[in-house]
């Protein structure tokens, strides 16, 4: 994995050049992150991409991906005795060269995940049951959006199915990186540990939820919406209005109260931190990363329009390092960012 030192052509090799592929911003939190914990979470991740890519993929019909996600979460749970389903068609049809090679190379981080002297059996374990969790909140997302397209837009029905949508994607992964941190990094008293698990799922959603703000423009032309329909009606909206970047003003309260939402989840990350050991410089780190590019990504979320289709949000590679200098300077002070914005 990122700095695993593994030989040429090796799986942890091929591993590390699959995520640097495709994981982007992710990957320099990969290579900060303790060597401890570092193979388990990078092949959690890219085990999840891999779905991702899936379910993202552009076919006709839509039963074709769940039923490949369906398959490759079979051969998860069960491990060599059921065969991987074939990626080929697929991987044809990726934009992306990088997602393109993951599809034809997954059958590598899978038999890594069944076979790597380098995990125990609980990693084994934790990998699969966070793999199963987001998967099943993929395959729910391709159902409910089964005949959405650019002329028929379908929205979520209200805030209960947002926020479980965020914990199967995201607040899971961040249960499952505390597991990982607690059961290779450091200890902590149980009423402590409640406490911790709490703010690690509302730090995955934090990031979720960022997600969903910023690809809103997007997800509408592929007919998805992730803004609740009873919500919008509460504001006198539908989906569609959301197509005309005119009706920003209209829809401003109700999207602010979003990213408010988002940025206090992200003070609960900043507090996941902050019940971090001193001594986990690196883990520090490699949270801080993702807190400090979310707070950035929610500022230009704040001052733009997002339904300019033609003005996409995102956070720039010369801004990004800047805040891994800043991420550096706070993990090893100590000054909780909430009180540098």
């Amino acid at each position: 994995m990122a700095g695993g030192g593994s030989s040429e052509g090796s799986p942890e090799k091929i591993i590390d050049e699959l995520l640097k592929g495709t994981s982007r911003s992710f990957y320099l939190t990969l290579k900060v992150l303790p060597k401890k914990v570092r193979r388990q979470i990078g092949l959690a991740y890219l085990l999840a991409r891999l779905a991702d890519t899936i379910a993202d993929s552009k076919v006709g019909e839509n039963k074709v991906l769940w039923k490949l996600l369906a398959e490759y979460n079979h051969r998860l749970l069960h491990g060599e005795c059921v065969d991987m389903p074939d990626f080929t068609e697929l991987a044809v049809i990726q934009e992306d060269s990088a997602e393109s090679r993951l599809l034809n190379e997954a059958f590598i981080p899978v038999n890594y995940l069944e076979k790597s002297q380098y995990l125990s059996e609980s990693d084994r374990k934790k990998i699969i049951q966070l793999l199963d969790v987001i998967i099943s909140g993929q395959i729910l997302d391709l159902e409910r959006f089964n005949d959405a397209s650019g002329r028929r837009i379908i929205s979520l029905k209200n805030e209960e199915e947002l926020d479980s949508y965020t914990y199967l994607v995201a607040g899971s992964v961040g249960e499952f990186w505390t597991h990982m941190s607690l059961d290779h990094l450091f200890s902590l008293e149980e009423e402590r540990r409640e406490i911790l698990f709490d703010k690690a799922v509302k730090f995955g959603k934090s990031l979720q939820l960022i997600n969903i703000l910023r690809d809103l423009p997007e997800d509408l032309r592929m007919g998805r919406c992730y803004i609740p329909i009873k919500s919008l009606k509460e504001i006198e909206m539908t989906a569609k209005d959301l197509l005309d970047m005119n009706n920003i003003d209209k829809f401003r309260p109700l999207y602010d109260s979003y990213i408010d939402r988002a940025e206090d989840y992200l003070d609960e990350a900043v507090d996941y931190v902050k019940m971090l050991p001193r001594s986990q410089f690196r883990l520090r780190l490699s949270c801080l990363l993702p807190i400090l590019i979310g707070q950035r990504t929610l500022q230009l979320l704040r001052e733009r329009n997002i339904l300019d289709i033609e003005n996409r949000i995102k956070v720039l590679r010369p801004e990004i390092r800047k805040i891994m200098r800043k991420a550096m300077w706070l993990s090893i002070t100590g000054i909780s960012p909430k009180k540098m914005n």
